[in-house]
């Protein structure tokens, strides 16, 4: 497995060159993609570095694994989406009759997995409104075995106080989606989390082009669960998407601060801006959101704000989550409004970004 050797260095510089060896043939500056399925033994059950099935273990994978470790402060295990590392996650927590918080607003496809699937194998959940600290600790029970946290929260943006939390968690450990914040803006194995997990498709790998997920711990023998899991279910990612991750990760902190600095001029055009409301922004990264009567006929006018799901990429995009990716919410206590809007600024020009949004706003 890879190691970056340099822990000490600055967060930039760990970005650049966490899980990248000098390539031992030719000295190539960007890494080998071991695209091969298997790799020749020695002799029956000798092999090369510990290599010997990609399901199991393969050179790019552990690269992308130790870069992602190194920003997290900690183990990472990747998987083939975000919602197959979540899958792993909670297969490796919980078991039947086991309980799970979740926030009162999350990703849909969270929502989904956990009442549409888990829930057939015995998993119950809780949706708490986690800025209530209170109604967190009157909802865990003695078989609450995860604590479910986002913050910021998707779509709504709301940031809750992750050591608080942390504080009342009795017995349950807890996990927190860092999608939105990215280890850029907040280390939550730092706070006292068991987990952090990413859907490394967003900010991580930033270009819209790679599918991934990611679970992050401390524990060795948490660690080795989500592995065990990893190979035994084998909802891996491909050499060729670890790759992209890893290319990806190497700009994070440059686009990040595009992100959010296009983040903010945008939500202070909104502020102002005709017909709108609710206007949300974190204060960190490129996730803005807001309300307005007439969302959907918004969203379809957009030019440069592009009308798809998923985030986190370098170009803009837009949608409306109670008819987009929260479509699975609808009619529970997790639902989305429909004038609801979430906007992904990415790295164009601020003033752009603002004029587009201008002349959609002024044309509904």
């Amino acid at each position: 497995m890879s190691e970056y050797q340099h822990p000490g260095d600055a967060f930039a510089t760990r970005a650049v060159h966490a899980g990248l060896e000098t390539d031992p043939a030719y000295g190539a500056v960007a890494p080998a993609i071991y695209q091969s399925a298997t790799f020749i033994q020695k002799r029956p059950g000798e092999y090369t570095a510990g290599y010997d099935y990609s399901r199991t273990a393969n050179p790019t994978r552990d690269a992308a694994e130790a870069a992602i470790g190194s920003l997290e402060e900690g183990r990472a295990v990747t998987f083939a989406s975000g919602l197959a590392a979540e899958h792993a996650l909670i297969t490796a927590v919980c078991s039947a009759g086991s309980h799970v918080i979740l926030p009162k607003h999350l990703y849909g496809g969270t929502h989904r997995l956990v009442d549409k699937v888990l829930a057939q194998w015995g998993v119950t959940y809780t949706l708490v409104d986690q800025g209530d600290l209170d109604a967190l600790e009157r909802a865990i029970r003695p078989k609450t075995a995860l604590i479910w946290v986002e913050s910021p929260t998707n779509p709504m943006l709301d940031v809750v106080d992750i050591e608080a939390i942390v504080a009342r968690k009795g017995n349950a450990l807890v996990v927190v989606d860092n999608t939105f914040a990215t280890p850029v803006n907040q280390l939550p194995l730092n706070q006292g989390v068991d987990f952090v997990v990413h859907s490394t498709t967003k900010y991580l790998a930033g270009h819209s082009d790679v599918i991934g997920g990611a679970v992050v711990t401390r524990n060795e023998e948490l660690d080795q669960k989500l592995r065990f899991i990893q190979n035994a279910a084998g909802a891996i990612p491909g050499p060729f998407d670890c790759f992209l991750l890893q290319r990806g990760i190497r700009t994070l902190p440059l686009r990040m601060a595009q992100h959010a600095r296009n983040a903010r001029a945008v939500s202070e055009y909104l502020e102002t801006a005709p017909g709108v409301t609710g206007v949300r922004w974190p204060g960190f990264s490129g996730m803005v959101a807001f309300r307005h009567p007439k969302s959907n006929e918004l969203a379809s006018r957009t030019r440069l704000f592009a009308l798809a799901e998923s985030l986190g990429a370098v170009e803009s995009l837009i949608e409306v989550p109670h008819s987009m990716t929260h479509q699975a919410t609808t009619g529970t206590d997790a639902a989305i409004p429909a004038d609801f809007v979430r906007l992904s600024c990415g790295i164009e020009d601020p003033d752009d970004l603002v004029e587009d949004l201008r002349q959609a706003i002024e044309s509904v």
